[in-house]
């Protein structure tokens, strides 16, 4: 089974999605079920996992409402106030859901690099054990150090990196992502998603030479056995089409084993999030 382990709904406003500036103007528009259903038909692609794109409970309620109505859409990494003395409330409200897999919070966007240490956050990370919830990392690069205390600080916690960590690919540098990356890696209980690298080059023009080395750094890191598929859909769509990143995913694991590719494609987002069949 090909999982897609990243991807968005919504439907489009100016004032909830801000953060589609300009350069992004193509996808200021809805993406709905029906939208993405084409283009796994044409992928390949069999399920996949709707993450959070606004960080409101309404919208966590909506993607399962999505996901109910829709069995291709075997998990849903949704949002509630981590921060919160009310978290443990929040996540009742949802975890009678079975395809709430994970929880995010936006941390590349807080204006205090050091927010996901508070001890409020920390505790509504704590809380995820209770519900065997996996937590996604949504950062950039120069988070990385406080990444790995933060993991270091919950030890039996699974973690999922999204988008690599977003390093630095339109500036065509590595270090110190690389370093850091590795460091990370280090720690079992984190995996990452091997997504995001065509919107962060930030130009119409690239090939895959651009992003080989980054993928390398990646998975001789985290190994096949801890790297997801993602597309990042539809914002991958500023610079690539579904299909085409299915085709670059494929070149790039080409070398590995037949095992090793099947891993990378869907069997370990199918571990890490407990996913069910669709």
């Amino acid at each position: 089974m090909v999982v897609d382990s990243h991807h968005h709904f919504w439907r489009y406003s100016l004032a909830e999605y801000g953060w589609i500036d300009d350069h992004m103007a193509a996808i200021r528009r809805d993406f709905l079920p029906a939208h993405l259903q084409q283009e796994m038909g044409a992928a390949g692609v069999d399920a996949v996992v709707s993450v959070q794109a606004r960080q409101s409970v309404e919208e966590t309620r909506w993607l399962l409402d999505l996901a109910t109505q829709n069995p291709f859409i075997a998990g849903v990494v949704g949002w509630v106030p981590l921060a919160s003395p009310t978290v443990a409330a929040d996540l009742a409200q949802f975890v009678v859901h079975p395809r709430l897999v994970a929880i995010r919070h936006v941390l590349q966007d807080e204006p205090d690099p050091r927010f996901m240490l508070r001890e409020d956050f920390q505790a509504g990370i704590r809380a995820l054990r209770a519900y065997d919830l996996a937590y996604d990392i949504l950062i950039y690069h120069r988070h990385l150090p406080q990444t790995i205390e933060l993991v270091d600080r919950h030890p039996a916690q699974p973690f999922v990196v999204d988008h690599m960590a977003k390093p630095a690919i339109k500036q065509g540098t590595i270090e110190p992502w690389a370093r850091g990356m590795r460091e990370l890696a280090r720690r079992p209980h984190v995996c990452c998603k091997l997504s995001g690298m065509v919107t962060e080059i930030g130009r119409p023009h690239w090939s895959l030479a651009d992003l080989r080395p980054y993928f390398d750094v990646v998975l001789e890191a985290f190994g096949p056995e801890r790297v997801l598929f993602g597309s990042d859909w539809p914002v991958c769509l500023v610079a690539c089409g579904y299909a085409r990143w299915m085709e670059i995913v494929q070149e790039l694991i080409a070398p590995l084993s037949s095992g090793e590719r099947a891993a990378i494609l869907g069997d370990n987002a199918r571990r890490v999030y407990r996913l069910r069949d669709p």
